[in-house]
């Protein structure tokens, strides 16, 4: 039968009293503590019902040789090298993504003007969209105001055919349509300046030059 000591609170003195108990075949003693981190107990193994527990493995002199964590450490343990590795892979991933856009803006300019050319033309073909959009969105307010007056006139008759009530919504909703793409676009352009902006700086750098000082903006702006 394994030797084991009742389950009680270990205090130093007891757990030399219980190495010099321990049988002299005895090679080793395991104790075992409870979720507090207090030894409860120690024989030559550990008992089934404490198995999940932190563990400690003591010589006949009372040296430690070996620990283990509870089950409830190690899965913390594991799930903290798990959220290592993977920040681990995403700064991985991002120097590898920045190296592949270092590489293509080396290789698609050869001066810094020639990145402020290409975001022109790009802005050029936004500005020319959202003039295209003005007129359609002209063209649709005077459909709307069309619309508003018509059904003015059959409401003042005391009936408004439900063909001149979809006729009306449709109007609003196309004028609204217009309206949000126009946003769209001009979004659009403070992305591309933006873009544009970051690969110039990025060009700057990676050929050694000096890095362009922030525009000011607000009350510190020049005027």
């Amino acid at each position: 039968m394994p030797e084991r000591l009742p389950l009680i609170s270990m205090t130093a003195a007891t757990l030399a009293a219980a190495l010099l108990a321990m049988p002299a075949a005895a090679q080793k003693i395991v104790c075992w503590k409870d979720k507090s981190g207090k030894v409860i107990g120690c024989g030559d193994r550990v008992p089934p019902e404490f198995q999940q527990n932190e563990t400690k493995t003591l010589d006949r002199r009372g040296i430690t040789r070996e620990t283990t964590v509870s089950a409830e450490e190690a899965a913390r343990l594991k799930e903290d090298e798990r959220k290592k590795a993977a920040l681990k892979a995403e700064e991985n991933r991002r120097i590898a993504e920045q190296r592949r856009q270092d590489s293509a803006l080396i290789n698609t300019y050869t001066a810094a003007k020639e990145i402020d050319v290409r975001r022109d033309r790009e802005l050029q073909v936004v500005d020319l969209q959202i003039q295209q959009l003005k007129a359609s969105l002209k063209s649709a307010s005077d459909a709307h105001a069309s619309q508003k007056a018509r059904y003015a006139n059959f409401e003042k008759r005391g009936k408004i055919p439900d063909n001149v009530k979809d006729d009306l919504s449709n109007a609003a909703a196309e004028e609204e349509r217009l309206k949000a793409r126009i946003v769209d676009r001009e979004h659009d352009k403070e992305r591309i300046t933006a873009s544009y902006a970051q690969q110039k700086a990025r060009f700057i750098e990676l050929k050694g030059g000096p890095t362009a000082a922030p525009a000011e903006t607000g009350a510190g702006a020049k005027k």
